[in-house]
Order: C-alpha cells, then structure tokens, then sequence
C-alpha cells in the first residue's frame, strides 16, 4: 500500500539542491508530507534520523520529525537533539515523540469516539475554534500541555463541536511552553494515506504548520488528492455513458471487496467482536455467490487507510446485491455476475438458514418468514427487510428469466401479509418468541397502527405488486388502508428513524405503485405532496439535504450531549441546514421513488428530479487506485457543499463512511440498470408466473381463518 501511494503522490526527489533546503525532514521517503513537499518542488532535505536532520540544518533552520512507525512506533529523540536544536535555535515540528524536553509523556492511547478539535485561532478564520476534523485510527501520547491548539475529545456536531470540549480534552498539538518546537502527540503527516478528514481542512492545517516552520515559504504549491475521492468533481462534464460506467464499476466492486464467502476460506470472521474485523486476505479464492454475499464496510478508518468489513449474512442485503449483478449480467452479458447471482439467489432461498427450520414448518407461526440475519439472528423479522429482499429477487427472477424462487417468494409475502394487522400496519419486526408465543393470527387480528414508512412502506408496496400478480384483495386492502392512515398523519405524527427525509423518499415507492393500481387525483396528490416536500431541499448539484423532523418523533436523534457521540444508531447531521446527503437511507430510495413516480405518473418533474440526482450520483461515487476495494462503492455520508465524504460519524453501526452492499449499492446499481432498460421496477416484473402458487399456498398459510378467504 505505501509503495502504491508513493507512485501516486509522486516520484522521489533528491535532497540535494542548488540553493539551500528551507525544510530538514527525518522521515521515511514515503512519508506523506515528504512526498507532497517534493513534488512541489520545494527545497526539503530528507534524512533517516532526527540526529541527522538536525546536525544537518543551518542555525535558525527548520526541522520536522515524522513518526513512520506510527501507530505501534514513536518517534525516537534524545535528549542530545533537541539539545543540539536549542544551540542552533531551530524551530521543530515533532509528532508521537518518545520525549519532549521538560514535559512528561504517558503511553500512548487509542481513541474510539474522540474526534480532533480546533481549540485556538493558529490555524484562521477558516478553521475556528470548535471546528471538528477526523484523525482515523488515532493514537496518542497522553501529555499535560496548555493552550492546545488541536485536542482529541467526545464531541457531537456535524463540523462544530455544538455542546463545547469537554475538560479532559488531550491535547494533540501544542507549542511547547520554553522552546520553538510544535509539538503533535499522534501522527498528523500520515493525512494523506490514513483518510484525515475533511481533506481541505487538513490541508491548511499543514501548510499553516510550514508556515509557522518557515513564514518564508510560499505553500499555495503544497496541495494534494484524496486517494479516496469522488468520481467527477462537482462540475466536472460527464461522459456520455456515465450512467452504464456507473453501474459496471458498481457491480465491479462487489467482486473487488470480495464479499462473496468462500466455506473453504481459513478464518471465518463471523466469530469477531460484533462480527467486524478485516476484509477477506487478497490470496483467499473468491467464492462465487454459493456461500452467501457479506453486508459491507464498516466506518471505521484504520491508519493505513483500510477499513473493516461487516462480517454480516443479511437476508436484506443479499437480496439486493442479487439485483444488481442480475442488472450487470442482462446488460453486459457477463458470465460471471450472471453465475454469481444464480448461485446467490439458490443459497437465499434454498440452502442458508433464513428459509429453512421454522420457516419451513407449515405449522410453526414463523413459516414463510424470512430471517433477517443468518448467523445470529435467524428469530428476527423485519417486514421492511423482508420486503426489500423481496423486491430484489422479483427483479433478478426476471432479468435471470427463472422461476425457480417463485414460490418461497410468494410464502413470504404471504407471510408478511398474515402477521399484518388489520389497518395495514406490522410494526418495525416480530420476534419468533412472541410469535410462538402468541401466534400469527394475534398480528392479524390487531388494529395496530405505526406510521413509519422506513419499516412499513416497502412492504405496501410489495402487497400491491402481489395484489397485482394474484388478485387477492387482502393485499390490496390492508396496503390503501395503512397508506391512507399515513398520508392523514403526515407529516406530525410521523415517527421518523433516523430522519424525516428518509420517511419521504421511502414513501414514494408505495405511492407510485397504488397510481398503477388506482389511478386517480387523490392518490395522485398524495405522491405530490410527499415528492414536493423532500424536492424542496434538493441542492443544485443533485443532492437531496437531510431533514430532521418533529422533535421527540425520532427514533434514532443526533446526540444530545457529547456523552451521548456514539452510543446509538444516529443521523449524519447535527441539525437541519447540515448539507449532507445520506444515501444508506435517504438518496438511494429517493431515486428508486422518483424514477418509479416518473414511470407511472409520466410527470417530467419526476424525471428532471431523478435525473439530476442520477448525475450526482454518478460523480460522487468512490474512486481510488490505492484502495479497489472501495473503488466504484457509495458511501454512505458526503457533504456536497465541501464535495467531500464527510458528517457526524456518531451512529453506533453503520457511520459516514460505510458501506452497505444492499441498501445503498444494491439500489444505486439497481436504478441505473433500469435506466439503461428504459423500464421501471414495477414494468420489468409484471409478467411474473409466481401466481400460479397461489392457489396451493393461501389455503396452507390461512388454514382456519374465514376472513382470509379470496
């Protein structure tokens, strides 16, 4: 990885120059700061050691001390240096010291919430006192020191820190109190490689830091690329295929992240700590869809720039990662995706344990239903999860052009029908103890309401895409019932998960499909409305802002005190104005709606909002030559103001920069194939032959209810 960003930075230069060095660096030559700094071809001298940099620079001359060996290695000084420093009065930066004269040093800490803050005006008007910024992966050397300029600390806010820095703040970069020498307890010249964010923040921070070395020196030059970074810069022209490049890089990453499981491979990480750990080692042969499909990234970045996998076999997931290699292979003629989504669409519905055991009991309450997760959770069922599994495998049934999961997927709709209440409502999941416990026909019979189209909407609209393939009115029914109730509660009784934005965009697609139903001004101005209102906050660029809603009707709210940073599930903004984009549970299904709305509505506004949203997306999606891993993934945060992946990282599970291989690549990739196709969702499934099941399973899965008759 380092000789890899070494070739991209750009080639060594040696030391030696014509006219005086202005900066003497002890570092590696791949150092980060190094490498920038030679490439701008500024007068730098590089040597091995500190003694050797410091011996070599000119009274009044400028050294920096790098810590290659971060994090497990400190930068090693003596006390003859900085003795030798003093006599020639050089100014020096120092970072993760083993010594700092006068000053003692505890053994270095790592972090896990703590974030990097601002504390005094050294850096400019551009970066505030209270300004937030990432240092992935940070360890530290704990040290008493006053006047910090950067500290380490719990901190909630989206860029500003809203609550203030708490008292025990560590400092991570000072002046020392008798000499001129900046001291850094971490590794900040590791910026570039270990993902510092946001990158122009960082970026002023080391040239002030060069300017405070030598105020000589003329640092527009020192500048750099993110090696992991958006696609296309905001007005950047695309090309003219950029949807299909999209969607072939897409598809692409879910083999270049290796997330098909291999049962061969020598160490299975679903055991790890909250099954996160590294990603599957580059020599292990890659499985090909048969032993399932893994969740994604986890947020957390390490200090060589890598990042965890979820170690995760998610139903939902898998569901949606079959979609869009079934979109790859129809329009590329791939073998391999077309291979890799077969095999994974056999192991979802005929080999793992999502649809085996008790869900494959006709006479346990659990039949039909499938798990949300395969490891550790098989008693756990989210009809939103259920349905968007559900969802995925109609598409790929008929971009495969097979019937084969027909019938399981028709068991469980009707499964998810059966413990649907009467209004239309199920709740966010059902447990199988209470289900064993009190039957399905208790979920039934209940006159339960839950306006929260992130666990209800997806779910009404897989019942009217099955009232349409079967004519079985229950679907129809209870699906207008639970979305008139939810359109006479929009927006104040909404209870909103981890925004109200991501309540609209979920809304859209049920509206869209109840107008293929039922197409009249009513349910018309119901998808208007709702359209209207997330539009509204639609930046130039494509994006669509984040919105929180009424205080006290989310479930998951930004942290209400620094102490609460990181302790649950959270938006990605601090407060409404943030301009973030989220698209784990905002963007992604907001261009599934929207492309869907156009399609049965016919209305351009639709289309115009779509295809905007469809350019931004192809500009913000990863691309990095040091990491392919990542390469042609979404992440799930990205401010489109500072065009950067950055927000609060505060969520407990699936943070800024995560990445899911279901909700947010399986649905991007998914509605760029059907724009490639010229079709919708609802369009390229209609011909579907899964009601000839009907007939056999409705009397099985509603035996002894007289209600549930056709």
């Amino acid at each position: 990885m380092t000789g890899l960003l070494a070739m991209l930075l750009a080639p060594v230069f040696a030391s030696s120059q014509e006219d005086t060095p202005a900066l003497f660096l002890a570092c590696s030559e791949f150092n980060d700061v190094y490498r920038l700094l030679a490439v701008a071809e500024f007068r730098v001298a590089r040597f091995d050691s500190p003694a050797e940099a410091v011996s070599a620079a000119p009274a009044e001359g400028s050294v920096l001390v790098m810590a290659d060996g971060y994090p497990d290695v400190q930068a090693s000084l003596d006390e003859e240096v900085f003795q030798t420093a003093a006599e020639k009065n050089l100014r020096m930066y120092v970072e993760f010291p083993t010594r700092v004269p006068g000053m003692a040093l505890g053994a270095p800490r790592s972090t896990r919430w703590e974030r990097a803050v601002v504390t005094a005006d050294f850096f400019g008007n551009e970066l505030a006192e209270g300004r937030i910024l990432a240092i992935h992966g940070c360890r530290y050397v704990p040290v008493d020191a006053a006047n910090p300029l950067l500290v380490m600390a719990r901190v909630a806010g989206f860029d500003r820190a809203v609550f203030g820095i708490p008292q025990d703040a560590a400092p991570i970069l000072f002046k020392h109190p008798n000499r001129p020498i900046l001291v850094s307890t971490t590794c900040l010249s590791r910026f570039v490689t270990a993902r510092y964010a946001p990158g122009d923040a960082w970026q002023r921070i080391w040239r002030r830091i060069l300017a405070w070395l030598d105020p000589r020196l003329a640092l527009d030059a020192f500048k750099y690329r993110p090696v992991v970074r958006p696609s296309f810069d905001m007005n950047a022209p695309l090309p003219d295929n950029a949807e299909f490049l999209a969607l072939k890089r897409g598809v692409n990453w879910f083999f270049d992240a290796r997330l098909f499981v291999n049962p061969d491979w020598p160490d299975d990480r679903r055991s790890y700590p909250e099954r996160v750990g590294p990603m599957p080692g580059p020599d292990w042969a890659m499985g090909n869809g048969s032993g399932g499909m893994l969740e994604g990234f986890n947020s957390t970045i390490h200090p060589d720039g890598s990042q965890d996998m979820r170690w995760w076999l998610r139903n939902d997931c898998m569901g949606e990662g079959l979609m869009a290699l079934a979109f790859h292979a129809k329009l590329t003629g791939e073998e391999r995706s077309r291979k890799t989504a077969n095999n994974l669409g056999d192991f979802i519905y005929f080999e793992c344990e999502a649809t085996k055991g008790p869900r494959d009991d006709p006479q346990n309450p659990c039949f039909g239903l499938m798990s949300w997760d395969i490891t550790q959770s098989l008693g756990v069922f989210y009809g939103d999860d259920n349905a968007r599994a559900l969802l995925g495998a109609m598409a790929a049934s008929a971009l495969l052009e097979t019937e084969r999961w027909d019938k399981k997927m028709l068991r469980c709709m009707l499964a998810n029908l059966r413990t649907t209440g009467q209004l239309g409502f199920r709740d966010g999941r059902i447990d199988e103890g209470p289900l064993l416990q009190n039957g399905w026909q208790y979920y039934f019979q209940r006159k339960n309401t839950h306006y929260a189209p992130h666990y209800e909407s997806y779910l009404l609209a897989v019942h009217l895409w099955a009232y349409n393939q079967t004519g079985y009115r229950m679907f129809l029914d209870r699906a207008k019932s639970a979305i008139r109730m939810t359109m006479d509660a929009y927006p104040d009784q909404w209870r909103w998960t981890n925004g109200l934005q991501q309540e609209r965009a979920r809304m859209l697609l049920c509206l869209s499909w109840l107008i293929r139903i039922e197409d009249t001004p009513e349910h018309r101005a119901w998808l208007d409305r709702i359209a209207s209102d997330l539009l509204a906050s639609q930046a130039g660029c494509g994006a669509i802002r984040e919105e929180l809603g009424k205080t006290g009707s989310g479930s998951f709210a930004p942290p209400a005190s620094n102490e609460a940073y990181g302790t649950a599930e959270a938006p990605l903004i601090q407060e409404n104005g943030d301009p973030l984009c989220d698209l784990l549970y905002t963007a992604n299904f907001a261009f599934l709606g929207l492309h869907e709305a156009a399609a049965a509505t016919g209305d351009p506004r639709y289309a115009e909002a779509s295809n905007r949203l469809a350019r931004f997306l192809c500009r913000i999606q990863i691309r990095s030559e040091a990491h392919p891993e990542l390469d042609g993934g979404w992440f799930r945060a990205f401010d489109f103001e500072r065009w950067e992946y950055w927000a609060s990282n505060a969520d407990l599970g699936w943070g800024a920069w995560s990445i899911e291989s279901g909700w947010t690549c399986g649905w991007l990739n998914a509605v760029f194939g059907l724009r490639q196709m010229n079709s919708s969702l609802w369009d390229l499934t209609k011909d579907s032959a899964i009601e000839r099941h009907f007939a056999e399973l409705q009397p099985v899965m509603f035996k002894g209810l007289e209600d549930a008759a056709p």
